[in-house]
């Protein structure tokens, strides 16, 4: 990541850091735990990386289904400050500030059983950073391991660029890129956080290309159906299940 975009990504997660899990209250939120409760299924004694893990929201989610270590890695210090003080501490967990569009070689890292990536794709600004987050996924990933992460769909989806916040955040201030579109999004938490983010349309396009290049076979997006918040009320979801803003994916790395 460029050392501009660098810093004003640290700058933005560090200064919102303590009100970003209360995003889960949300509508999204609430979608995004129940479809991950889903895709990550039985996690006992897994091993697990959490890239871009931030508060460790995902991570504790992880561990609730049964992993037995986790290593975080997040450019956020004070993401991971505020993770670490709403973790067991008596979890097996360790945090790493990192930046993983760069080598994460110098990290003790180990081989794991599961790498999630959950809205880590959303901040690469050109499709290099984003093969370079790709890389970081599967550099450390057993053969046979699983790959669970969130991404964005279309930035644009009426769903998610909706100005009222239908669903608990809005995407806005569209500028193309090359390869993609940068845009912020504001989360309407109390008070709300706003962030700057960036999507390659070979990401939220839901193209299978980078996890096919990178070695992942299976790639399965986790439906939204099957969640209790939409069956409880698929016409509030209508207009999000027209044209989903955010997938669930889950693959499988090829084994030897």
């Amino acid at each position: 990541m460029t050392s501009s975009s660098f810093d004003q990504v640290k700058k933005e997660y560090d200064n919102q850091a303590s009100l970003f899990d209360d995003y889960s209250s949300s509508h999204f939120g609430k979608l995004e735990q129940q479809l991950l409760d889903s895709a990550l299924g039985d996690c006992t004694g897994a091993v697990v990386l959490d890239l871009g893990g931030g508060t460790g929201l995902r991570t504790r989610q992880a561990l609730a289904h049964g992993a037995a270590s986790v290593d975080v890695v997040d450019l956020s210090p004070e993401m991971l400050r505020v993770g670490k003080e709403k973790t067991n501490p008596a979890a097996d967990v360790r945090w790493f500030v990192a930046d993983a569009t760069e080598s994460l070689d110098h990290l003790p890292l180990r081989e794991y059983d599961l790498v999630m990536a959950n809205w880590l794709f959303d901040h690469a600004n050109t499709v290099a950073e984003l093969e370079n987050m790709w890389r970081s996924v599967v550099r450390n990933l057993k053969p046979g391991g699983r790959f669970v992460g969130v991404r964005s769909g279309n930035p644009r989806a009426p769903a998610i660029a909706d100005p009222n916040g239908r669903y608990g955040a809005t995407y806005y201030d569209f500028q193309d890129v090359p390869g993609g579109v940068k845009f912020r999004y504001v989360v309407y938490t109390n008070p709300p956080i706003d962030f700057e983010a960036s999507s390659m349309e070979v990401s939220y396009s839901g193209s299978t290309a980078m996890h096919e290049k990178y070695g992942l076979c299976d790639v399965q997006i986790e439906p939204y159906e099957n969640t209790e918040v939409v069956k409880s009320n698929k016409e509030f979801w209508k207009l999000f299940l027209d044209e989903p803003s955010m997938a669930v994916v889950k693959a499988r790395k090829k084994s030897d």
